[in-house]
């Protein structure tokens, strides 16, 4: 079991396609081809983190939050980060961070909080726009199954909770194949009718070239006529934040103390009480104040996440209740959704929760 393994099952659910722009995620250090012996899962990487591996034998460290946003320019060991890379390397154990493209998937960071605090009838809180596209491509009538079963295997055609989605339009199509052809149907030099159906189906640009090959390869043509069309929808499974409801109402105070035991934090900071019930609750894992706004057009009673300034506690306006329970409390339950992943597939290596606490605040 080679370590290009683990990272083709964590991108199976988290594609780093779908990190934000400013990220660095994937494999920041190791040799993909390397044979993996054991892996630690961890929120953060650290230098006892980086021990607990040497120590437990994992030559595989798989974290939430990258060590590095920016390039190094030099690994000399003058500040963690460098310490980190060298102990690293020397101790041949890979890293790789699965980070903003795990806050994007519906069932990774925000997913986590969300079965937490047991939400029910839950949705991304801001879904990714302009990522999506239309694939049109014309078949001959008889071949038409063969190609759809192709792309929507290669992941194209899912809306929502829906698969193999696809409009299915008959038509005719004509064309003449030169000297230099070889056409499946047809005579070269002769300009021949087809009966076929033009196929409509939608899928995620970070796919495009898997579906695109996948077309090409059951496609009977020699010319596969398709194009491709960007799409300002929205895509509603995949985005930043969630949004919810409890089954049962519950007073603000009860509301608080609940997030306080279950995120296990040593302070809930939080806007004036409404004095009105809480039942829809919108919630972001990590730093998620850039959402408040969403939150509000969703009509939560609650926002919940990390990182809020004193000034934008103000922007609540009385329209909102905002609870900030800490960055890594938010985030922390994300070591499971690693852990649950690579357990269900892999059984013939060790996979570990980390026990470092790499929480760097400390509350009194």
């Amino acid at each position: 079991m080679q370590i290009q393994n683990i990272i083709n099952e964590l991108e199976q659910f988290a594609p780093s396609a779908l990190k934000e722009d400013f990220d660095n995620v994937g494999l920041l250090v190791g040799d993909a081809s390397d044979e993996v012996k054991g892996v630690l899962i961890t929120l953060d990487i650290t230098e006892k983190v980086i021990d607990e591996a040497i120590e437990k034998d994992c030559n595989l460290v798989v974290a939430h939050h990258p060590i590095m946003l920016s390039g190094l320019k030099k690994i000399n060991g003058r500040n963690a980060t460098e310490r980190i890379v060298i102990k690293a390397i020397r101790n041949n154990i890979a890293l790789y961070a699965s980070h903003t493209n795990a806050d994007s998937v519906i069932n990774g960071v925000s997913g986590k909080m969300c079965e937490k605090l047991g939400l029910e009838n839950c949705k991304v809180l801001s879904p990714k726009k302009e990522s999506l596209l239309k694939l049109v491509t014309f078949v001959p009538s008889e071949q038409a199954e063969t190609v759809r079963t192709a792309i929507f295997d290669a992941g194209a055609g899912q809306i929502g909770n829906y698969d193999a989605c696809s409009y299915n339009l008959s038509g005719e199509g004509t064309f003449r194949g030169d000297e230099n052809t070889n056409p499946y149907v047809g005579e070269k030099g002769k300009i021949h009718t087809e009966k076929e159906m033009r196929i409509e189906t939608i899928l995620p640009s970070h796919i495009k070239n898997r579906v695109i090959k996948a077309l090409i390869k059951a496609h009977p043509y020699e010319e596969v006529a398709y194009d491709l069309y960007p799409l300002a929808n929205e895509w509603k499974t995949t985005g930043l934040g969630m949004v919810g409801e409890l089954p049962h109402e519950i007073d603000e105070a009860t509301f608080l103390n609940r997030l306080k035991n279950t995120f296990q934090t040593g302070c809930v900071r939080y806007t004036d009480l409404l004095n009105k019930p809480i039942k829809r609750v919108a919630l972001c894992g990590g730093s998620g104040s850039f959402l408040l706004g969403k939150a509000i057009a969703e009509k939560a009673d609650v926002f919940v996440t990390g990182d809020f300034k004193y000034h934008q506690f103000a922007d609540a306006e009385g329209r909102i209740l905002i609870a900030d329970i800490g960055h890594f409390e938010s985030e922390q339950y994300t070591k499971e959704v690693f852990f649950e992943i690579l357990t269900k597939k892999f059984s013939n290596f060790a996979i570990h929760l980390s026990n470092v606490n790499t929480n760097p605040v400390n509350y009194l």
